[in-house]
């Protein structure tokens, strides 16, 4: 279950669970003809892994036309913007981004999402705007 402190909100595995299941759903009734599966770098990869299971699609490296592209979440939306793929999908997605995914399993608000493959005292901050910092 998930836990709320300050302005972060801590997944337990179960949460990912519930999160891709109801992902697949979305994902299964489309109608899209998505023939593989590949994961945004780090966060991605975990989720896109999960899914590649559930609805039995392989997972690759290479994005085709008919290549689904997973995240954790589309917080700002600047990742998902730069991909090539037809089709996106993320556990989170946030209404303030400037792309909307085209499968997500969740809107969020503004708080932090830490998911159980991240560091539990991560940062509040995406990597790439730490960099310009």
């Amino acid at each position: 279950m998930a836990l709320k402190m300050g302005n972060k909100i801590y997944l337990s595995w179960d949460d990912i669970d519930t999160l891709v299941e109801d992902l697949c759903k979305v994902i299964a009734s489309s109608g899209k003809q998505i023939k593989y599966i590949t994961g945004v770098q780090r966060g991605g990869y975990i989720p896109a892994v999960m899914i590649s299971h559930k609805l039995d699609i392989p997972y690759t490296s290479r994005i085709n036309k008919d290549t689904l592209v997973v995240d954790d979440i589309c917080d700002t939306g600047e990742t998902l913007k730069k991909s090539i793929a037809p089709y996106t999908a993320t556990l989170h997605y946030k209404p303030s981004a400037i792309f909307t995914p085209d499968f997500y399993a969740k809107e969020t608000g503004p708080e932090w999402i830490v998911y159980p493959w991240e560091r539990k005292d991560s940062e509040a901050i995406q990597d790439y705007l730490k960099k310009e910092l």
